[in-house]
């Protein structure tokens, strides 16, 4: 376990050095970081593709990052405006010393199915196995510790080993080729392994514990300095996640997802009905899934079990567009109820 670790560690170290090369080339525009690709970032591609980002006075560039370590890295540094990620890498973030907030969460809720190879039927057969995530602190990595804890296993006790094997896409080919013996995977990605004899070992609706898998987080200094800026990209985002909604833009919404994830109709079909499970209309930061992060985060890292919680979250913005009335009124401007 401690030679994965150990890997692990230096492949994160080498993706952070390629990508923070990226960032620094983008670093004069206004860039939106994003750790996760699957069809719940959706409607981030649709606000940039449908023009609600110019329409609030922002032309973000939205860059893909395959690790939660650098996009709290580019946070840190200022090279990232806007963060995307789970409630992990704001934790991550903070115990570093990056004075970040979480203003809003898209997704609060899992969505990962448990998947496993096809001698895999029960809890007990993953003792000594290995589960594959994105990156180690990352979103589906709460996942896995969060279906490990369901299940009853402790990676520790069971010598389970976690190991950082790339996006879904890629943790799909390793548990089908054995690469790993589990893996946490959306909808879409587990409902093709199931049918090719794969075991789904828990559906994501048997966990029913919070947890913050799609945060936005900026830095303090940029609300403080430029508090526009954060508000116009959630307007931005709700508006857009209005229209994800409204029946009527299904076929734009997965022309998206089949573009993005370079996947055919019937899987943007899956993926389209697994946003709309996945995300929130309204997205409040959950003081709830982040504290649910931390409690397990801390076993690894017992820093972050110092941190208190509630001064990483701020909803103000959010309130303010509740409380003005502005997410109803872009809800129903597309025929949707915001509840």
């Amino acid at each position: 376990m401690k030679m994965a670790k150990i890997v692990a560690s230096v492949v994160a170290l080498l993706l952070a050095l390629s990508w923070l090369a990226t960032l620094a080339q983008a670093a004069a525009k206004f860039v939106v970081g994003y750790a996760a690709m699957n069809s719940r970032m959706a409607p981030l591609w649709l606000a940039e593709e449908q023009g609600y980002f110019v329409k609030y006075g922002l032309e973000p560039q939205a860059v893909f990052l395959r690790s939660a370590t650098v996009l709290v890295t580019g946070l840190g540094s200022g090279d990232i405006h806007v963060g995307s990620g789970g409630g992990s890498a704001a934790l991550a973030a903070v115990s570093s010393g990056y004075d970040v907030k979480v203003i809003g969460s898209f997704s609060g809720r899992n969505s990962y199915d448990f998947v496993t190879r096809p001698n895999i039927k029960r809890a007990e057969d993953l003792r000594g196995k290995r589960v594959g995530v994105t990156s180690i602190g990352g979103g589906s990595w709460m996942g896995a510790l969060l279906w490990l804890e369901h299940l009853g296993l402790d990676p520790q006790r069971d010598q389970i080993t976690l190991l950082a094997v790339g996006d879904q896409t890629v943790q799909s080919q390793a548990v089908e080729n054995g690469t790993v013996d589990a893996t946490v995977l959306d909808g879409v990605f587990s409902r093709r392994l199931r049918q090719k004899g794969l075991t789904i070992l828990g559906e994501y609706s048997d966990l029913k514990q919070p947890m913050i898998n799609q945060s936005v987080m900026v830095s303090s200094a940029l609300l403080q300095q430029k508090p526009e800026i954060a508000e116009n990209f959630l307007r931005a985002m709700i508006e857009s996640m209005a229209f994800t909604f409204a029946p009527k833009n299904r076929p734009a919404a997965v022309k998206t997802i089949m573009r993005r994830l370079k996947t055919d109709q019937t899987s943007a079909e899956e993926g389209y009905e697994d946003l709309l499970r996945g995300v929130e209309k309204k997205p409040f930061p959950s003081v709830d899934g982040l504290r649910n992060a931390q409690r397990l985060m801390k076993l690894r890292t017992p820093k972050i079990g110092e941190l208190k919680v509630a001064t990483i979250i701020d909803g103000r913005i959010m309130r303010k567009l509740e409380d003005s009335g502005f997410i109803d009124r872009v809800y129903a401007a597309q025929g949707v109820k915001p509840n």
